[in-house]
């Protein structure tokens, strides 16, 4: 999952996600617009000695978004508890 991955750290390059989750570039970009038109993913292009380089982080409100998903989970699982 790809905010889970971003969760954990500050920002993260196109490659590291790919790798990590067994993506296609593709599929990953597909993946990626969709949350950054949510507003829960930054996307920074640049060059970085003249090679393409991609950046993402997951906004205040990809943030929130991702605890609150935890919160849900843990709520789920601790009624199943019950």
């Amino acid at each position: 999952m790809i905010t889970t991955q971003l969760y954990v750290v500050e920002s993260a390059d196109f490659l590291f996600l790919q790798h990590q989750l067994q993506m296609t570039p593709g599929n990953l970009s597909s993946h990626l617009s969709k949350l950054e038109e949510a507003g829960y993913v930054e996307i920074v292009k640049e060059f970085i000695e003249r090679k393409p380089h991609t950046a993402l982080k997951l906004t205040k409100k990809g943030r929130n978004a991702f605890k609150e998903y935890q919160h849900n989970l843990k709520q789920v699982f601790n009624g199943l508890s019950e």
